[in-house]
């Protein structure tokens, strides 16, 4: 019988999850996607002025904790 490797993962199971710094671009395009959906998409388009804005809004939590979470990095 042969024997049965396993896979070793690629993330080791102690290891605490991190934050990963996200540019400040992400997060004016989170800004301006939000309002644009809110302003311009949503008066024509009900459902998916919604769906943008929850897009949008998720990105710009994403890049809120990248913010306060990420380790400070020193040049």
């Amino acid at each position: 019988m042969a024997k049965r490797r396993q896979r070793k993962s690629a993330v080791p199971k102690n290891r605490k999850w991190h934050a990963v710094p996200l540019k400040s671009s992400f997060m004016v395009l989170a800004i301006l996607g939000f309002l644009i959906s809110a302003y311009l998409v949503y008066p024509q388009s009900a459902s998916y002025g919604l769906i943008f804005m929850v897009i949008f809004g998720a990105m710009l939590i994403a890049s809120i904790v990248s913010m306060t979470k990420a380790p400070i990095m020193r040049p």
